[in-house]
C-alpha cells in the first residue's frame, strides 16, 4: 500500500465537525474547549467547563465513537490520558 493510500484511509477514518453535529450539548462543549486548548486531560476539561467528571467521561467516549478525538498516555503521569481534538476539516 503506498504512503497516499494509507493518508487517504486515515482520513476517512477521522471524523468531521458533521460528526459531532448531532451529538449531546456536553460533547458538542468538550470538542470546542478541546479546537481552543489543543490538548488537555479529563480534569483539564472538567475544570474548563465546568461538567462533572462523568459527564465529561461521556462526553469523550462519545467524541471516540465518531472518531473526532485522539488520546493518548501522558509521559509526565502514565495515569492520566491526554485527549486534541482530530477532526478533519
Amino acid at each position: 500500500m503506498s504512503a497516499s493510500e494509507t493518508f487517504r484511509q486515515e482520513s476517512e477514518q477521522r471524523g468531521t465537525w458533521e460528526d459531532v453535529r448531532d451529538l449531546p450539548p456536553s460533547a458538542k462543549l468538550v470538542a470546542k474547549v478541546l479546537e481552543y486548548n489543543e490538548t488537555m486531560t479529563q480534569q483539564q476539561i472538567a475544570d474548563e467547563t465546568l461538567l462533572p467528571s462523568r459527564t465529561v467521561r461521556y462526553a469523550l467516549n462519545r467524541l471516540d465513537d465518531e472518531n473526532v478525538i485522539d488520546s493518548r498516555f501522558s509521559f509526565s503521569d502514565a495515569r492520566k490520558r491526554l485527549y486534541t481534538l482530530d477532526i478533519d476539516s
